[in-house]
């Protein structure tokens, strides 16, 4: 047996702070009024850390770069069919990349609408300034109705396959985003994950934080 080190400190860091975040996120908006501004503050941070992963998924680490986990449709037929090559069973599996694309997609959509979300009583997103009256329109709908569910529905779906991963395929894999190992059965590349990936992740972080920066200070 081998121990791989797979997901490095930033991709760790990354996850469980956008866990955290997503749950302020579906609460504070849930309960309204005051929490909106809460609900907002998460919302700027949940969009530097989507700004953070798409740079780390093009200097990160191994197992983290989009690289890693782009697939051709044959490489998910033959990852069903238990039939795919080490390397896809590292990182993101086949079938895991498309729920991690999935899941950016959706967030990225929820966030974006919310900068330009108005509900008229407790708050307006900062892009509200630069949009038409139809397009806050059908921001705010998608952003309070669809967009929600779709996102809380992606949530549980994730949540099933890491169950499903545990019981039938015997891969604990929520430990492995804990501790950044995953034990295999054959040798792979294990990620680099030390000081120097660390400084290179806050640098990362920092420029993330100034795009959201620009973004939320656009229509000001």
């Amino acid at each position: 047996m081998y121990r791989i080190r797979v997901w490095d400190w930033p991709t760790r860091l990354f996850h469980w702070l956008l866990v955290a975040a997503v749950v302020g996120l579906v609460v504070s908006g849930n309960v309204g009024g005051a929490w909106m501004e809460w609900h907002m503050r998460l919302g700027f941070f949940v969009l530097s850390l989507l700004w953070f992963r798409l740079l780390w998924g093009l200097w990160g680490g191994r197992w983290s770069r989009f690289a890693a986990f782009l697939y051709a449709p044959q490489s998910l037929w033959a990852y069903l069919r238990g039939r795919s090559p080490v390397t896809h069973r590292v990182g993101h599996t086949p079938l895991g990349a498309l729920s991690v694309f999935a899941m950016l997609a959706v967030l990225g959509l929820q966030v974006g609408t919310g900068l330009f979300t108005d509900d008229e009583i407790f708050y307006a997103g900062p892009l509200t300034a630069l949009a038409s009256y139809d397009t806050i329109e059908a921001a705010s709908r998608y952003h309070k109705g669809w967009g929600k569910w779709i996102l809380i529905g992606l949530v549980a779906l994730h949540l099933l396959a890491l169950l499903a991963y545990k019981l039938l395929a015997r891969q604990a894999l929520v430990s492995a985003m804990i501790t950044g190992d995953k034990i295999m059965n054959e040798p792979a590349e294990s990620a680099n994950d030390g000081p120097r990936q660390w400084l290179l992740a806050a640098v990362l972080y920092a420029i993330a934080c100034g795009l959201t920066y620009l973004v939320v200070t656009w229509g000001g």
